[in-house]
């Protein structure tokens, strides 16, 4: 079930020039866990006055168990296929914001094909201390079950980085307050959608002189 209603309208005149851009695609937010993927989601959704979806809960609801609990009896592979068709079917809804698991977006062709086709995506990107500060205290990671969890997500993160790159838009989150991330998400969106430059930049997050030096890119 989606966590908030969608009013008549948009309250702002940003947040209506998106919405109305966004039509009947969904904002997708992609990324490793610990990103933040279902805290900035659920604010950016009530920016937006969208249903907010996180995946991973919509997954549990279907099985009627916790992911933890289908890795166990059922294992990565039967997870994965019912990620594949709760996503396909947050996306014919309607118009939400929906936070994927960490894999979701790279362990499936099929399911990146329909985020293209009916969504807008945003890639939280994240470094490792920041994933390791956020997930280290949790035991509802099954990929994490290791005797090394840093080097399972340093392997997790040189596989996944290359695919989630594919996604439109590219946020640094980082140790900052959550709205100034979900703002980034706002003007990001607002360029991408309505051609709307973002504003100028406030922190480097590269070392590379022709890169984007705020926490915001796009992919063409």
């Amino acid at each position: 079930m989606p966590e908030t209603a969608i009013p008549a309208q948009a309250s702002t005149p940003q947040e209506a020039e998106i919405a109305a851009a966004l039509g009947r695609r969904s904002i997708v937010l992609v990324g490793m866990m610990g990103a933040g993927k279902s805290t900035i989601g659920r604010r950016l959704a009530a920016r937006l006055r969208l249903p907010f979806f996180d995946a991973d809960i919509e997954i549990e609801a279907a099985a009627g168990m916790s992911i933890p609990d289908i890795f166990a009896a059922h294992g990565e592979l039967y997870f994965r296929d019912g990620e594949a068709r709760v996503i396909a079917r947050l996306l014919d809804s309607g118009p939400a914001v929906i936070a994927t698991g960490g894999g979701a977006f790279t362990e499936r062709e099929e399911t990146r094909k329909r985020i293209a086709d009916k969504a807008v995506s945003i890639w939280l990107k994240a470094d490792i201390d920041v994933i390791m500060k956020r997930v280290k205290r949790r035991a509802d990671r099954p990929l994490l079950q290791t005797e090394d969890p840093v080097a399972t997500v340093a392997r997790l993160l040189e596989a996944r980085e290359p695919v989630y790159q594919g996604a439109d838009l590219t946020i640094l989150s980082r140790d900052v307050p959550h709205d100034r991330i979900v703002d980034e998400c706002m003007d990001a969106l607002r360029g991408r959608l309505c051609g709307h430059a973002a504003p100028p930049a406030q922190e480097s997050t590269t070392t590379a002189t022709t890169a984007p030096t705020d926490g915001i890119s796009a992919t063409s």
